[in-house]
């Protein structure tokens, strides 16, 4: 994740905003994004000397902040101002002098009481902006979370009572028996909460920040688990693991980009959204992941904002215009697959040459079933990988009854002056001691 320091603003008005690789911002615990503009400038009217503007950057509004990224690579930082600094949001009075000008906004904020100017140069729903800067202001989202957290601290300072009796007069639970007591509370709370989010589909939909950040917490609490002390693992057990993590990756996204909140940036945002989304399904795909079955796992984190095929093909086609790890691939074949930039197709073809010229592969041949095993991937990728392996003349292939298989293409080695020459070494020997 990238973010800097700078000096924007006056007595630290303005904070630093982290962001991901892929230029999209990284939203706080229990934050929502709500809209979005590009080509916004912010000004001040009260101090210019000592106000740094910001020129030319998209402007994100979510549930705590103003959240201003840069277009272009200008020396500028993201930036953001929480809305918990804002004091006073100024009416938009409409008149024959701003027809002729970019649409503002001012509000008023702390520290110093400064008058911030939001000028909007570019495209964009500069009312529904507005009415969304409203509501999230008078939503005061980051009270409620204050008040949690308040709440959570007080609780907890209540059971770090000294002796052996709570501040109720109850008999603590000390120990062993103390761990497993409050482990089991912990269960029961989770189990609660699991059955109060399917209640209905409304009920889950209240509950969807909660339960996302539940199976982060679950998930971060997979990761960190200790091995076996003797160094070893069941395989059983690293199988529930595994799937257990898979699935809280796939839980959900907290903020999807919308149409709505996005505007004429969708598809730029959700390309943004999406080359972030991407990194885990492929380091579990081993560095490739076909369109379709992205199609999937992007679609079911939305949740109920779904995207259509032909949205998820234009995000990747946008990946070349921005510094990403990943990129948009054609198969000869015409499948479309999603693969890192750093992904070494030498590296496939080596592995590959290594599976076919076993000894009993070079009798039998190896199926796309086979590859996939070895290579760990998709059947259906492990295919186009073979494919690609006999047009580089590395294989050959066999149509039968039984299906497609490939074998290695041992016709290099043979001498084409003397074709009925026996080798007795390389490859070519192998294989006559493996027929024979």
């Amino acid at each position: 994740m990238a973010s800097g320091s700078s000096s924007i603003g006056i007595d630290g008005f303005f904070e630093n905003a982290e962001v991901t690789t892929s230029g999209r911002p990284v939203l706080r615990r229990n934050e929502v994004e709500c809209f979005l503009l590009s080509s916004v400038d912010i000004d001040s009217e009260d101090d210019p000397p000592r106000f740094t503007a910001l020129r030319s950057g998209n402007l994100i509004l979510t549930t705590h902040r103003l959240i201003w990224i840069p277009s272009q690579s200008n020396g500028a930082v993201p930036s953001s101002v929480p809305l918990a600094a804002v004091t006073h949001i100024f009416s938009h009075k409409k008149s024959i002098k701003s027809m002729f000008h970019s649409p503002r906004i001012r509000f008023q904020a702390n520290p110093g009481s400064i008058v911030v100017t939001i000028v909007f140069r570019g495209k964009g729903d500069f009312d529904e902006f507005l009415t969304k800067l409203w509501e999230c202001w008078r939503g005061r989202a980051w009270e409620e979370e204050e008040k949690s957290e308040s709440e959570t601290s007080r609780s907890g300072s209540g059971t770090v009572a000294q002796g052996l009796y709570g501040n109720d007069g109850t008999v603590r639970m000390v120990g062993l028996a103390g761990i497993l007591r409050k482990e089991q509370e912990q269960w029961e709370s989770t189990d609660k909460s699991l059955q109060d989010a399917f209640q209905d589909l409304n009920a889950l939909m209240s509950k969807a920040k909660e339960m996302v950040s539940l199976a982060e917490k679950m998930r971060q609490k997979l990761l960190s688990a200790p091995s076996s002390q003797n160094g070893s693992t069941d395989d059983e057990e690293m199988g529930s693991k595994e799937e257990m993590q898979q699935w809280m990756l796939s839980v959900g996204i907290i903020s999807p980009v919308t149409k709505e909140s996005a505007g004429a940036l969708y598809h730029q945002e959700l390309s943004r959204q999406l080359a972030d989304f991407v990194r885990i399904p492929l380091e579990q795909a081993g560095g490739m992941i076909s369109l379709t079955d992205m199609y999937y796992h992007f679609n079911r984190a939305r949740g109920t904002e779904l995207i259509s095929p032909d949205d998820l093909w234009q995000a990747c086609t946008l990946w070349e215009k921005f510094d990403v790890p990943v990129m948009l691939r054609k198969f000869d074949s015409g499948v479309m697959v999603i693969q890192n930039k750093s992904h070494s197709d030498e590296e496939v073809m080596s592995r590959i040459k290594m599976l076919v010229t076993k000894t009993e592969t070079l009798r039998v041949g190896v199926t796309a079933s086979d590859a996939a095993l070895t290579l760990k991937i998709a059947p259906a990728m492990a295919k186009e990988h073979l494919l690609t392996a006999e047009t580089k003349g590395l294989l050959c292939r066999d149509m039968s009854p039984d299906g497609l298989r490939f074998y290695f293409n041992l016709f290099p080695e043979i001498d084409p002056t003397n074709i009925h020459i026996v080798k007795d070494f390389g490859t070519y020997g192998e294989w006559i001691k493996a027929t024979s």
